[in-house]
Formats: C-alpha cells, sequence, structure tokens
C-alpha cells in the first residue's frame, strides 16, 4: 500500500507539473527572437502595455467574422494597443456560407484603412458541410479568392491565412493559393500544410503577468 500511494503522489506530482508546464511554455527566444499574441473578447480586457512588457513584439485582434460578426472588444482593443507602442494587425474568421462580399463589406466597415497595421489575417476553419446550402470545394475556392482580393484592396497588403489542420485536410487550399501561412498546433511545430508557415499559434493557452485570462501565443518564423 505504501509503494502504491509513493507511485499515485508521484503520477499526481508528474501531471501537476506537465499542467503547469503546459500553461507557461512559450518557444525559446533563441529560435524564435520575435513572438507576440492573438486577442479577443476571450481574453478580455487585454492590457497590451504589460503584453508589450513580458516580451509580446506584435499581436492580432479578433476583428470581423462572416457577414456581420464583430469581436464585440475590437473597438477598445484597437484603441488600446495604439497606445501600446505594439505592432498589431486584424483577424476575419472567414465563413464559407457567407458569400464573399458581404464578408468583405463586413471587413471593410469594421477595421480603418491604415497603413500601420500588419498584413491581415484571415482565419479558415469553418467547413462547407456545415452550410445550409450546399457548396463545392471549388466554390469554396473561388469566393475565397474574391474575398481575399477585396480584402487585400482595402489593407494594401497580402493577407495571411491562418488555417486549421481540419480545413486544410478538406480542401487542399495552402497549395493553391499563393499567401502566406498560420497554422496551429500547441508545444510542436505544425506541419499539416505541406509548406513553411510564417506565423505559429504555438500555445493557445499560455498564463503571463499580463492578465488573468491566458492569452493565445503565437511567434513568427525567422
Amino acid at each position: 500500500m505504501r509503494i502504491a500511494a509513493l507511485v499515485l503522489l508521484a503520477a499526481l506530482a508528474g501531471a501537476g507539473w506537465a499542467w503547469w508546464t503546459a500553461q507557461h511554455w512559450a518557444p525559446p527566444r533563441s529560435e524564435f527572437p520575435v513572438q507576440g499574441a492573438l486577442i479577443g473578447a476571450a481574453e478580455g480586457a487585454a492590457d497590451f502595455t504589460a503584453l508589450r512588457a513580458i516580451g509580446a513584439d506584435f499581436v492580432y485582434l479578433e476583428a470581423s467574422h462572416g457577414g456581420r460578426g464583430r469581436d464585440r472588444m475590437f473597438a477598445s482593443n484597437l484603441q488600446r494597443v495604439r497606445d501600446s507602442g505594439l505592432q498589431f494587425g486584424v483577424m476575419h474568421t472567414y465563413d464559407p456560407c457567407v458569400p464573399a462580399e458581404r464578408q468583405a463589406a463586413n471587413f471593410v466597415t469594421t477595421v480603418p484603412r491604415d497603413e500601420e497595421l500588419l498584413p491581415p489575417a484571415v482565419v479558415l476553419e469553418t467547413l462547407a458541410e456545415e452550410c445550409a446550402d450546399p457548396v463545392t470545394e471549388a466554390g469554396v475556392e473561388s469566393e475565397l479568392t474574391t474575398f481575399l482580393n477585396q480584402i487585400e484592396g482595402h489593407a494594401g497588403k497580402p493577407a495571411v491565412l491562418k488555417i486549421s489542420r481540419a480545413f486544410e485536410e478538406r480542401y487542399r487550399l495552402a497549395g493553391r493559393i499563393e499567401r502566406r501561412l498560420w497554422l496551429s498546433r500547441n508545444w510542436l511545430q505544425p506541419d499539416y500544410a505541406g509548406r513553411p508557415w510564417t506565423l505559429w499559434t504555438a500555445n493557445d493557452r499560455l498564463r503571463t503577468e499580463a492578465g488573468e485570462e491566458p492569452v493565445r501565443w503565437v511567434v513568427l518564423q525567422p
């Protein structure tokens, strides 16, 4: 019984250490000198000055989604990030069920035209199988291309595609649309796009001194 109790205690200690490490791990600066965060309503009222103080070099703000959606914290986050001195960009979550023109209109009315902004990021994770009206694979690619052309005209910069593993496995767009990639995988570098990534969400629940809520931690490929 004593041996069993010691084994149980060791297992609990190991699990606790692994949990703490997972909550606080970020890629080493020696390998990835430029690091930042993805911030939206889920992170609450983020302190951008504090994020900069702990080593963030940039942030991306969730801005719009689909044809009408807007992140409820975007306007206040945009104002506060401007005052922090951080580089910043904005993100749109793409919905293949909504026509490209409506989504582009939502983006351009939500996001101001500003040369200081980093290239816009477009989240690709919702599959067209979830649409009420069927959308073909060719239709997904065509509408996405239209959307990108319209928002890039507004931003004055080519977009970055933040592709989930499921979306890429379904549509294989990383090799057909020439844009820089933003991939996600906790703690291990992602390789599911078949070509190098530019941005990597390395820990989607990093706890920092910058706030009570965890943040999604992102690194730039050197």
